[in-house]
């Protein structure tokens, strides 16, 4: 019930899927007896649609989440082993260079399915990538079960159940590690963030997008990470609000 619900309101209350509904529900009152009501309300969805397609909007939302947790520095030596939460190349990208720079460490690479109808799993899909970057299959370890972000936390500290002491590495992206951060904390593995950044640099994030479809992305990617922190927390899937260093 958890994770359908945790789906299926992300899905309705993400901007872009939001502005539709309302485009939708405007179309609709403009064919009955309200019409002028569903002039007023496609209105208000073209101006949202402009508004969150070229503004600095969605920057203003994800810069917070982004600048959270620093880089991380390797000041204070190797880790033990770094987590990699599969869900995007640049996840990929930095595994295999953290193999490389850091042979003694457990990799494993989690993320299952999170679809609620199902498919292939996230870390079954880019272990071929992996593979193909240098990462040997023998170096890596696989939790691909979990559907959530908090799944990903309980069932890979399951997986590696790490030693007093150890230092673990979580690698995923800068807007998804405050709630990835808290999940991981909230089971009781205490890890270090290694972010991986994606949107413009901070000298540009003031400036409109000059596509509408980036600024939609931008700002639902922010809004999902701003409602699934206040959900995680009200549930007891995160250890905060807002996580912090």
């Amino acid at each position: 019930m958890y994770f359908f619900l945790s789906k299926t309101v992300g899905l309705l209350t993400v901007p872009s899927n939001a502005i539709v509904l309302l485009a939708v529900a405007g179309v609709v009152l403009g064919v009955s007896r309200f019409a002028l009501g569903g002039d007023v309300v496609v209105a208000i969805a073209v101006g949202l649609l402009v508004i969150v397609g070229f503004s600095p909007f969605g920057n203003l939302l994800i810069t917070p989440l982004e600048q959270r947790f620093p880089p991380w520095s390797a000041a204070h030596g190797a880790p033990d082993g770094i987590i990699v939460l599969a869900g995007g190349i640049e996840h990929v990208a930095t595994a295999a260079a953290l193999e490389r720079q850091f042979p003694q460490a457990r990799i494993v690479l989690a993320g299952g399915n999170a679809s609620l109808i199902g498919g292939p799993r996230e870390a079954m899909l880019v272990l071929p990538l992996l593979e193909k970057l240098g990462l040997p299959r023998s170096r890596l370890e696989l939790e691909s079960a979990s559907r959530t972000t908090y799944e990903n936390a309980l069932f890979t500290a399951k997986l590696i159940n790490p030693k007093p002491g150890e230092r673990w590495l979580l690698v995923t992206s800068a807007s998804h590690m405050p709630r990835a951060v808290g999940c991981f904390r909230c089971v009781g593995l205490a890890v270090e963030a290694f972010p991986v950044i994606r949107t413009p640099s901070p000298r540009n994030r003031a400036r409109p997008f000059g596509v509408a479809a980036q600024g939609l992305e931008v700002t639902d990617t922010a809004m999902r990470e701003w409602i699934g922190l206040i959900f995680y927390w009200l549930t007891g899937r995160s250890s905060e609000l807002f996580p912090r260093p």
